[in-house]
């Protein structure tokens, strides 16, 4: 029988009579019941600005031509909730990985990816390297994913609806994996993908939350940013346009900001182990 695992992995790990599981899906239940939601809700979404009008104008004209066309609209919605339901439930069934789990019994390595209908086991040997996704959206992580390179292709598994797997920290996940997979001899690695397809420089940071962020003063900001390619874009805001319409506000790139204090902070790191070595070893 399984039991919880303490923090920080609490409901992402589950302790095994074979190994650790990592839960990607908590509960198929709710999982499929957000699928059957979701079938529901976009059709509505869809035709309901022209649904609405339709039928309004229907009760009020009493025009059997209208009522026709009004139940004809609710019949196409239905068969299109019933088919959008079908296609849902089958990708979440096809595709979407439940939990792996990473056993290892004397000279026997065994990985068990278990999805929604069935559960398959690959042989160690198999597996290659376990690949951690993290994607970015303005210096905030927007998904999650551990991809598992096998013999025969890779296995993608992505965290279900409100799985705690999807909040917890990068450097945790790498820990757990490494440990479960490195004395296997299979290589865990960190990726980053950053969204940077759009252009929202409303909600772009400012010159004191790079400051904050680098741990510098305020004025060095701009240095810092030209230095490593931080792109700047200059804007007015509301309060600027009311009061000072001249003034403009210059907002920064979060994605790249957030890498370059990722670079700081390890020469930070790296800094004091220099200086320590410096003492160990004493000039004549």
């Amino acid at each position: 029988m399984a039991a919880r695992s303490a923090d920080p992995l609490a409901g992402v790990v589950l302790l095994t009579a074979g190994g650790g599981r990592l839960v990607f899906v908590p509960s198929r239940v709710r999982e499929f019941g957000v699928a059957l939601g979701g079938s529901v809700v976009v059709p509505l979404w869809v035709a309901a600005p022209l649904l609405l009008p339709l039928l309004v104008i229907a009760v009020v004209t009493e025009s059997g031509v209208l009522w026709v066309i009004v139940w004809g609209c609710v019949g196409l919605m239905a068969l299109a909730v019933i088919g959008l339901a079908l296609g849902l439930m089958f990708t979440v069934s096809a595709t979407m990985v439940r939990w792996i789990e990473f056993r290892s019994g004397g000279d026997v390595k065994q990985l068990v990816i278990a999805r929604f209908l069935r559960s398959s086991i690959v042989a160690g040997a198999d597996l290659r390297r376990v690949v951690v996704v993290e994607g970015l959206r303005l210096g905030r992580r927007k998904s999650l994913r551990v991809v598992l390179h096998l013999r025969g292709g890779t296995v993608e598994c992505e965290p279900g609806f409100g799985a705690p797997v999807s909040q917890v920290g990068a450097e945790v996940l790498l820990a757990w994996l490494t440990s479960q997979f490195g004395s296997a001899g299979v290589g865990v690695e960190y990726r980053v993908k950053v969204d940077r397809n759009f252009a929202c420089p409303g909600e772009w940071w400012s010159r004191s939350h790079l400051a904050a962020l680098w741990h510098v003063p305020v004025g060095a900001v701009d240095e810092l940013a030209v230095r490593h390619g931080v792109r700047s874009y200059q804007h007015a805001t509301r309060a600027t346009v009311m009061h000072s319409p001249a003034r403009t506000v210059t907002v920064y790139d979060p994605d790249r900001a957030y890498e370059v204090a990722e670079e700081l902070r390890g020469k930070r790191t790296m800094a004091p182990e220099a200086g320590v070595a410096q003492e160990e070893d004493p000039r004549p």
